[in-house]
C-alpha cells in the first residue's frame, strides 16, 4: 500500500467483492502498518476469501479481520483455516452472517488447535449445528489462547452444548461463550450447569431467546452456588417464570462474583421479583438488575423497594415496560430517600401517573446518588412537568420524560 502509515482500513459497505478482496490481498503481501481491516457486507464471498487468506500467510502485522456478512461459504473458511495454521498475529476474527455450515467450522477447529494467537472469533448466523458444535468442542480442548466465542444465532441444540460443555470443563482460557438464539433447550442447559459446576475461567455466558425454561434456570441456579468466576449471565427471553426467579435468588444469597444478571422478558411476575427482592437484602455483588417486560405490579415493587433500603451495591435496576403504576413508584420513591448506590432507574412504560411521578421527584430533593430516571411513556401530566423542571433546578439527575 502507497500510505505506510495507514494503521485500520475501514471499507464496510463497499461492494468491493472479489476483485476488490483481489487489490487488498496483493497489498497486505507487503504492507508493514496495518493492524486493522473491516470489509463488513462486501460480498466478496468465497473467491474474496481465499485471496486474503494467501495475504494472512505472509503478513505480519494484521490482528483484526471483520469478514461480517459476505457470502463466505465453507470453501472461504477452509481458506482461512489454512492461513491461521501458519499466521502469528491475527487475534480477532469475525466470520458473523455468512454461510460457513458446519463443515466450514470443522476447516477453523482444525486451525484452532495449532494456532496460538487468535483470542476472539465470531460466528453469529453461519448454519452451524450439532455436528459444528462438536467440531468446536474438540478444538476447544486443545486450543490455549482463545477467550472469546460467539456462536449466537445458530442451530446449536441440546447435543451441541453437551458437546461444548465438555470442552467447558477442561479449557482453562475461553471467558466469553455466546448461544444466544439457539435451541439448546433444558438438556443443554443442565449440561452447561454441570461445566460451570467445574470451569473456572468463563467471566460471561449468553443465552438469551433460547427458552431454558424454570427447571433449567434451577439447574443453572445450582452450578452459579459455587462457580467463583462468572460475572455476566443472560437469560433474557428465556422463559425462566417466578420459579427460575426463585432459584436464581437462592443462588444469588450464596453468590459472591455475579455482578450482572438480565432477566429481561422472562415472565416472572411478583412472585418472582419477591424472590430475587430477599436477595438483593444480602448479595454483595450484584450491580446491574435487567428486569424488562416482566408483568411486575405494585407488590413486586414494594418487594424491590424493600431490597433497595438494605442494598449495598445494586447501581443499575431496570423495570422498563412493567406495570408498577402509581402506588409501586411512590414505595421505590420510599426507597430512594435512603438508598446510597443506585445510579439509574429506568421505570419507562409503567402507568405511573401524577401522583406517583410527583412522589418520585420528592425523592429526588433527598438523594444525590441517582444520576439517571427515565420516565419515557408514563402518562405524567403538566402539572407535574413542571414541577419536574423544577426539580432539574436542584438536582444533577438527568430526568427523561
Amino acid at each position: 500500500m502507497a500510505n505506510s502509515a495507514i494503521v485500520t482500513l475501514d471499507l464496510n459497505g463497499n461492494s468491493i467483492r472479489s476483485n476488490g478482496a483481489q487489490v487488498l490481498s496483493e497489498a497486505l503481501k507487503t504492507n508493514s502498518t496495518m493492524t486493522a481491516l473491516y470489509l463488513h457486507n462486501n460480498s466478496i464471498e468465497d473467491d474474496g476469501a481465499q485471496t486474503l487468506s494467501e495475504a494472512l500467510k505472509v503478513n505480519s502485522t494484521i490482528t483484526t479481520l471483520d469478514l461480517y456478512g459476505n457470502g463466505i461459504g465453507e470453501d472461504g473458511a477452509q481458506a482461512l483455516s489454512d492461513a491461521l495454521k501458519t499466521n502469528w498475529t491475527l487475534t480477532n476474527l469475525s466470520m458473523g452472517y455468512n454461510l460457513i455450515g458446519d463443515n466450514g467450522v470443522q476447516a477453523l477447529s482444525e486451525a484452532l488447535r495449532a494456532n496460538r494467537t487468535l483470542t476472539t472469533l465470531d460466528l453469529v448466523f453461519n448454519s452451524i449445528g450439532d455436528n459444528g458444535a462438536r467440531f468446536l468442542s474438540e478444538a476447544l480442548k486443545a486450543n490455549k489462547t482463545l477467550t472469546t466465542l460467539d456462536l449466537g444465532l445458530n442451530s446449536i441444540g441440546p447435543h451441541g452444548a453437551q458437546a461444548l460443555s465438555e470442552a467447558i470443563k477442561i479449557n482453562s482460557t475461553l471467558t466469553t461463550l455466546g448461544l444466544c438464539e439457539n435451541s439448546i433447550g433444558p438438556n443443554g442447559a443442565q449440561s452447561l450447569s454441570e461445566a460451570l459446576k467445574t470451569n473456572s475461567t468463563i467471566t460471561t455466558l449468553e443465552l438469551f431467546y433460547d427458552s431454558i425454561g424454570d427447571i433449567e434456570a434451577q439447574a443453572l441456579s445450582e452450578a452459579l452456588k459455587t462457580n467463583r468466576t462468572l460475572t455476566t449471565m443472560d437469560l433474557r427471553s428465556s422463559s425462566i417464570g417466578p420459579n427460575g426467579a426463585q432459584a436464581l435468588s437462592d443462588a444469588l444469597k450464596v453468590n459472591s462474583v455475579l455482578t450482572t444478571l438480565d432477566l429481561s422478558y422472562d415472565s416472572i411476575g411478583d412472585n418472582g421479583a419477591h424472590a430475587l427482592s430477599e436477595a438483593l437484602k444480602t448479595n454483595r455483588t450484584l450491580t446491574t438488575l435487567n428486569l424488562r417486560n416482566n408483568s411486575i405490579g405494585p407488590k413486586g415493587a414494594q418487594a424491590l423497594s424493600e431490597a433497595l433500603k438494605a442494598n449495598l451495591t445494586l447501581t443499575a435496576l431496570d423495570l422498563y415496560g412493567n406495570s408498577v403504576g402509581d402506588n409501586g413508584a411512590q414505595e421505590l420513591s420510599d426507597a430512594l430517600k435512603t438508598n446510597k448506590t443506585l445510579t439509574t432507574l429506568d421505570l419507562c412504560n409503567n402507568s405511573i401517573f401524577d401522583n406517583g411521578a410527583q412522589a418520585l421527584f420528592e425523592a429526588l430533593k433527598a438523594n444525590p446518588n441517582l444520576t439517571t430516571l427515565d420516565l419515557h411513556g408514563n402518562p405524567i401530566g403538566d402539572k407535574r412537568a413542571q414541577a419536574l423542571r423544577q426539580v432539574l433546578q436542584t438536582t444533577e439527575c438527568n430526568i427523561e420524560f
